[in-house]
This record gives C-alpha cells, structure tokens and sequence, in this order.
C-alpha cells in the first residue's frame, strides 16, 4: 500500500488566497477558511496563515463583524423604548437589550431607561443569542460589562481584532503598559481607549492603528515596541504561558 507524505506549503502569517494549496497528505487538519479536496488542504478565502500544532486556520484580512454568541462588543446606544435598548453593534443585525439583561438590579416597566442607559452610550455588552431572523439579544450581567465613561472610540477592522489583542492577549497588554491607558478591544471591532492624558491616548489610538494596518506583518511584535520606544515609552514584551494560544477581549 502506497504511503502519502504530508507536506506544509505555507508558514505562520503567510497571506493566502482562495484555491492556494495549503499542505498535501493527511498529517495537517484543515480548520477556518480552508477545506480538503483529494489530498490537499485550500484555502476558501483571503487571509492570513495560523498555525496551532497540526490544525491550520486562515484568518480573514477583511469583512464585516459577524455577530456570535458569546462575542463581548462594544455597542452604541441608538434608543430606548418601554421593552428596553436598541443597540448598534457594528454590523447588519439588530441588537435589543431587554430590561432583564440591562442590570442585576429589577427595573419596573415605566421606569425612566435612560438613567441606567441613554442614546449616544457606548457599552461594554455581551451577546447571549443571535436568532434565525438576524435579531442579537445582549447582556450586561458579567464581569466588565458596563457603561463606558470619557475616554476615545475608533473602529478597526474586525478581522484585525485577533492581531490588535495578540496571542494570550500580548500585543494590547504591551501597549495597556507602555501608554498608561485602559484599552478594551471589542470583537465587533469598536475599541475603547482612556488615559490619563490627550497625549497618551492619541499615541495610543495610533499605535492600533499601526497594528491594524501592518496586522500581515512578520516580526508585529518587534515593530510595535520600536515604535513605542522611538516615542519615549518604556516597553516590555509579555512572556506567553506554555500551551496558551488564545485572545482575550480586554
């Protein structure tokens, strides 16, 4: 019986394009944005190469969010009625936070909503389910979901989210301790930025910009701490736990 040999035809970070053969054989496991056919693994979409053991992903280089439950993001308030909000989540679907979800504490019907939550808030929410009619139900009830106050919002692409929070939460830890400022990275691709000073927050918004921009980039990490050092910051890179490959929001 013939044996078939396995074979990586890409490495980390590569940028890959629809039909490019990824490996041959049966050693690597196809994951996002890719799919078998005979002996090859290819590539469905745009994007770029992650390598996790034996499994490979491709992550999207564009697109617009797609809400998921479980997703934390940061929202805008767009109304308020008697049931509750409606909230702009960055994305096609309708978002409603009910008055249940809004608070650990009981709202009476008739209340006035726009104590807890007004038009132009932005917030800290989590999504709880998506429906088969497009509609995304939120939550506040968790840890850091809340009312965001001050501070700076820009929007990235929500493709680059993973890039912008690094691997374990790296990249925006690193920049979180060079700036000074508080960053909450939503997966819908809004971000939050406060400092204690207008300078910081600007270095800050222009360092993710940065990130997003050269997000295909090899040697990210590397290029970011020059930046903030050719900026007087004081930068330290986060030492990885062994076996942790995953983003976190914040």
């Amino acid at each position: 019986m013939e044996q078939t040999t396995s074979a990586l035809k890409v490495s980390e970070k590569d940028v890959v394009v629809p039909g490019e053969i990824l490996a041959e054989g049966i050693e690597y496991l196809p994951g996002q944005g890719m799919y078998r056919e005979g002996n090859n693994i290819i590539a469905s979409r745009f994007g770029l190469v992650r390598l996790e053991g034996k499994v490979l992903k491709v992550l999207p280089l564009s697109g617009k969010y797609l809400p998921r439950r479980g997703d934390v993001i940061i929202a805008l308030v767009e109304d308020v009625n008697i049931s509750g909000w409606r909230v702009n989540t960055n994305s096609a679907y309708t978002a409603m936070l009910s008055l249940k979800d809004a608070s650990g504490d009981f709202i009476r019907r008739g209340a006035d909503l726009t104590q807890y939550f007004d038009i132009g808030d932005y917030i800290v929410t989590k999504i709880i389910n998506v429906t088969s009619q497009n509609l995304v139900d939120l939550t506040m009830k968790g840890p850091g979901l809340r009312k965001l106050e001050g501070g700076r919002i820009l929007k990235v692409a929500p493709s680059k989210v993973p890039r912008i929070i690094g691997k374990q939460g790296s990249m925006v830890s690193m920049v979180k301790k060079a700036t000074g400022c508080n960053i909450i990275v939503g997966q819908n691709g809004i971000v939050w930025v406060k400092g204690i000073n207008p300078e910081d927050e600007l270095l800050t918004v222009e360092t993710i910009k940065k990130i997003e921009n050269e997000s295909h980039v090899s040697g990210l990490t590397d290029k970011i701490k020059e930046f903030l050092e050719s900026k007087g910051k004081v930068v330290e890179i986060p030492q990885l736990q062994e076996g942790g490959d995953h983003e976190e929001v914040e």
